[in-house]
């Protein structure tokens, strides 16, 4: 693993996750409170994610010519500068900011911050190999959900203490240091183009991405010593397509992905709106309840992370399995979550949940990441981070026609219902899936 550059990673993460968090909750406070409109704030991360969704989709024609530590640097740069745009308008204006500029400076943001997932996630193999991706995969997961307990919880308390603007201000500085982090990672493969050396190039049957070092990578796709490879202009349409195109000449990939999107379409159900119904309508407790629901979700998740980095050389050769169990083992405390209706237990439920769901997230991040060269790589997680944004934009849909017109307990339970679904594509596709531990496609293989 080269470890410098991975700290410096997981540190610009979790900074600018924390500043993600502190300026989500603080814009959507100020904005309630000056317009008095539930409508006017749920349009806050509804713009971010619709951004974030048209952004995906981009991600590969910047992708294509840019480094990644670089891409990292400029989207972070670019959220600064429309950062501080940002708070220089809402201090000016006072208690009358013009709202479309808001919001437009708002979904510029959240525009550059789409592509940080898919570079994010591309760098990682770059930086980690063998039991190393697993671990760096579950570093990153025990930072994310680490920041989201504490950041959730710690952000409302400041905005409580120092008011909106003045947690804004926080914001930025944090922007600033994960920008800092960010301008000191270096990507191994730096000066070298991202595509293989011709279409006929590829990594040798029966080696694995899992057990190669990244100067190997480098090596074998492109010789050592060897030049950047001149290739033909691509038209923008072409490399649009490019990574759609991987995952449809692969069924490892459609299988990962698929079962991915099933799972998530449930997953919208651990929103606040209703886990709040929940603590309200079945629980009958007040909405401190619903803190409590979330800290032991993240509380689980945390502790679910950590065990799985210290089972990583078991679990490295289960991937597999460990993903099915996971997703499994998920669905049906679901279920029983669903279905309970004493409060102490449901906490207990939530706490229990925390491991299989990271050994299902971690282990089919490493098998996504496993099954196409670091080269692919960047175009596959782009066109999959669309994918993910607009299944969770129809599952809050979906999710909140079913919690009316069904009632909060259906709901929780057609989640349970979707994971074990796929849970079940995953047993009858364990042959494909299974492929991508040991055989790993370089441009369209199958």
């Amino acid at each position: 693993m080269h470890k410098r550059s991975f700290t410096y990673l997981l540190g610009t993460q979790t900074m600018s996750n924390a500043a993600d968090i502190l300026y989500i909750m603080a814009l959507v406070s100020l904005v309630f409170h000056e317009t008095d409109s539930i409508f006017s704030s749920v349009l806050v991360p509804l713009l971010r994610m619709g951004a974030q969704m048209i952004s995906g989709f981009l991600a590969p024609l910047i992708l294509a010519r840019f480094q990644l530590p670089f891409i990292l640097f400029a989207s972070q740069f670019g959220q600064l500068a429309f950062f501080a745009l940002l708070l220089g308008h809402l201090w000016s204006a006072g208690t009358s900011p013009v709202w479309v500029l808001v919001f437009t400076l708002v979904a510029a943001m959240s525009f550059l911050d789409g592509w940080t997932t898919p570079a994010r996630n591309a760098l990682i193999p770059r930086l980690a190999s063998g039991e190393g991706l697993m671990r760096a995969n579950s570093l990153v997961s025990v930072s994310d959900q680490t920041v989201q307990l504490a950041g959730w919880g710690l952000s409302g308390v400041l905005v409580a203490m120092l008011g909106s603007e003045k947690t804004l201000l926080v914001a930025v500085g944090l922007y600033m240091v994960a920008m800092i982090f960010t301008s000191l990672i270096r990507d191994p493969l730096e000066g070298k183009a991202h595509y293989l050396l011709q279409p006929g190039t590829r990594v040798r049957s029966g080696d694995s991405l899992a057990s190669t070092s990244p100067a190997q990578l480098e090596d074998t796709q492109y010789g050592p010593e060897s030049e950047s490879p001149v290739l033909p202009p691509k038209r923008k349409k072409e490399i649009l397509r490019e990574g759609w195109s991987l995952i449809g000449a692969s069924r490892r990939l459609k299988a990962l992905i698929f079962m991915d999107m099933i799972d998530l379409l449930g997953g919208s159900v651990w929103v606040g709106a209703f886990t709040l119904a929940f603590a309200q309508q079945v629980l009958h407790k007040s909405e401190a309840w619903w803190g409590y629901i979330n800290a032991a979700y993240f509380a689980g998740a945390i502790g679910g992370g950590i065990i799985v980095l210290a089972c990583v050389k078991y679990l490295q050769r289960r991937l597999l399995p460990a993903m099915l169990a996971g997703m499994a083992c998920y669905g049906l405390l679901t279920a029983w979550y669903a279905l309970n209706t004493l409060p102490p237990l449901t906490l207990l439920i939530v706490l229990l949940m925390g491991l299989p769901a990271e050994m299902s997230v971690v282990s089919r991040r490493t098998m996504m990441q496993m099954s196409v060269s670091v080269h692919d790589l960047p175009k596959v997680l782009s066109a999959q981070a669309t994918l993910t944004s607009m299944t969770f934009c129809i599952s809050l849909l979906l999710m909140g026609w079913i919690a009316d017109h069904l009632g909060i307990v259906n709901l929780y339970l057609f989640s349970a219902l979707l994971t074990l679904i796929a849970v079940i594509y995953g047993i009858f596709s364990r042959h494909a899936l299974s492929m991508s531990l040991t055989a790993p496609i370089a441009a369209s293989s199958e």
